[in-house]
């Protein structure tokens, strides 16, 4: 016999007695029944279950915060900037070739076969320093815009833990992460909130 159901018969016994004794001798009514109501409280409290506290989620939509936060433009004018100078090297650099390439398809018929093979060779070495060129400056890119994409989502995070923290958050996810939430959830979007908190801090620096 479990501890609840020994404790519930118990009430049981005792209220039953009261209630035929209360009917032979009524003045002794009012000195059994308080004795009686005190045993049901925790009987209510331990058959009760227990709240259960909702969970409050942020979430954030990162291509906004990319597009609309100070730091993020800021980080696109860069990138394109270095994109664009890149870019605009490599053409420069392959306007040269062209003209080498020209000037050698034109004079070739006159040059005897030895100066025929210096220029071959002259533009295949210009060739392969445009083709390296291309290479270095693509892979130069790519790290650049590695580097500041984390260092833009390390203080993103940053940013989220401490709005997450302030404003008793459960958690804070990437809006593309959350795909069902409950209506126990208290899901709530905190892009703008944090895209705030971004411009703020970068002002600060």
């Amino acid at each position: 016999m479990t501890t609840i159901t020994k404790t519930i018969l118990i009430a049981c016994v005792c209220t039953l007695p009261t209630l035929a004794f209360a009917i032979d001798k009524p003045a002794e009514v009012t000195v059994a029944a308080p004795q009686q109501t005190a045993v049901a409280p925790p009987i209510e409290a331990l058959l009760k279950p227990a709240a259960v506290p909702s969970a409050r989620i942020g979430f954030v939509d990162i291509v906004r915060i990319g597009t609309e936060s100070e730091r993020g433009k800021a980080l696109r004018t860069m990138l394109s900037a270095k994109k664009d100078k890149l870019q605009s090297t490599f053409e420069s650099k392959k306007k040269q070739l062209d003209k080498l390439k020209a000037s050698i398809e034109a004079t070739i018929a006159k040059l005897t076969p030895q100066q025929r093979e210096a220029k071959s060779k002259e533009f295949q070495k210009k060739l392969e320093e445009l083709q390296k060129l291309a290479q270095t400056s693509e892979g130069d890119f790519i790290a650049l815009q590695e580097k500041e994409t984390t260092s833009l989502f390390e203080a993103i995070e940053q940013s989220a833990v401490a709005h997450g923290k302030a404003n008793a958050f459960s958690a804070i996810i990437i809006k593309k992460d959350l795909l069902y939430a409950s209506t126990a959830v208290d899901a709530q979007d905190v892009t703008d909130a944090l895209i705030k908190a971004l411009n703020q801090s970068d002002q600060k620096k």
